[in-house]
């Protein structure tokens, strides 16, 4: 599918959206698809106005949708599931073209995206409160479970759509409304979904999103008292800004932060299935995971066996435009992303390590860089 045929869709959206409507501005940011460097969107660029618009859209609809049933907002989320599986593949096109991840995973992270929107389909409806035992005679205790209120989701840009529907799943069942604020390298897979959830039934003003000025975007949220509850997936330094910020007008938190992933071969281990699991681990996305392996520590008498299948592994990655068929792994993100592959790679050599497979850029015109595997550290 072409970048043109993509852009045809009804579903391809460049705007910011606000009470069901997608609004233009005439201040633009670039979407670019990473294997290429082709501009493939030029998207609004929101600031402060747009998004205190967004949170009043979403303050509005919020007694609403709190108003109706479980078996209603299951309804309309089942719908939405079975939209986007409807849509799998060109919403799989879309991711790859912006985001850069093989087709196969991108495939896959539409599969996974919609399975978070089936599943609290079913918790919708089992919101359950309690009677707890009182210690006063002839008194009840009623536990209920209430929806907080406004809820901002701030998504990453390695899964742009897993990530988001991970957090209005549960947000739309309790009957939360949002604010969603995409990572601006992948806005368009984002709102692709949103489109998809206004066609399924969810109501103008109970989802919003802005994409553009970060910061303006993330001052603006944190100050309104009207957003009960922060959600974001992305690193621990601005994680523990935000809780800071949070703490100003007393919101809930949900924090996925930076990951810390060793992985370790004992000399009983299955060399073929380690060197497997080490570059399905790995190489993912383009090593673009917080669960990525980031360091390998191999028992002394299996180094040599596991060291050599693993570089023959490394050798046989198609390396490519996640478009292509067979690439395995597709470019990173962004040039900043290669820079600091690059200098990581530098420093091991520097301090000893032997390159014993890749080591040089694929291609150029887009964030392609070969797969590295580096011996070990003296």
């Amino acid at each position: 599918m072409t970048t043109q045929a993509l852009q045809d869709s009804a579903l391809f959206q460049t705007g910011y959206l606000v009470d069901g409507v997608w609004k233009t501005l005439d201040t633009t940011f670039d979407v670019v698809n990473p294997a290429t460097g082709e501009v493939i969107a030029k998207v609004a660029k929101a600031g402060t106005k747009e998004t205190e618009e967004a949170i009043a859209a979403a303050s509005r609809a919020f007694p609403a949708w709190r108003a109706k049933t479980a078996k209603e907002r299951s309804a309309i989320l089942y719908r939405w599931y079975e939209l986007i599986i409807e849509n799998k593949q060109w919403l799989g096109q879309l991711m790859t073209t912006e985001q850069g991840k093989p087709l196969k995973e991108a495939e896959g992270e539409v599969e996974y995206a919609a399975s978070f929107i089936q599943w609290f389909a079913e918790q919708a409806k089992r919101a359950n409160g309690e009677i707890i035992p009182p210690v006063k005679p002839g008194s009840r205790i009623l536990a209920t479970r209430e929806p907080v209120g406004v809820v901002a989701a701030i998504t990453p840009w390695n899964f742009p759509m897993a990530m988001l529907t991970r957090k209005l799943g549960p947000a739309l069942a309790a009957g939360c409304t949002g604010v969603i604020k995409p990572a601006n390298n992948t806005p368009l897979s984002a709102f692709a979904l949103l489109t998809l959830a206004k066609k399924a039934g969810v109501p103008d003003g109970v989802l919003n999103a802005v994409a553009g000025n970060t910061s303006q975007i993330s001052d603006a949220i944190m100050a309104s008292h009207e957003v009960r509850k922060i959600s974001f997936t992305g690193s621990t330094a601005v994680g523990k800004t935000l809780v800071r910020n949070a703490a100003e007008t007393m919101k809930k938190v949900s924090m996925e932060l930076g990951g810390n992933a060793p992985y370790i071969v004992f000399e009983d281990a299955d060399i073929d299935a380690a060197v497997k699991g080490a570059i399905a681990n790995k190489f993912r996305n383009a090593g673009q995971v917080c669960v990525s392996v980031n360091r390998f520590y191999i028992q002394e008498s299996v180094y040599d066996a596991f060291v050599s299948q693993l570089a023959a592994a490394v050798n046989d990655l198609k390396v490519g435009n996640g478009l292509e068929e067979g690439t395995v792994v597709g470019p990173l993100i962004e040039p900043a992303a290669v820079k600091k592959v690059r200098e990581h790679v530098e420093d091991a050599v520097a301090k000893g390590a032997t390159i014993l497979a890749g080591g040089k850029s694929a291609r150029s015109g887009g964030q392609l860089l070969a797969a590295d595997s580096a011996g070990r550290l003296p």
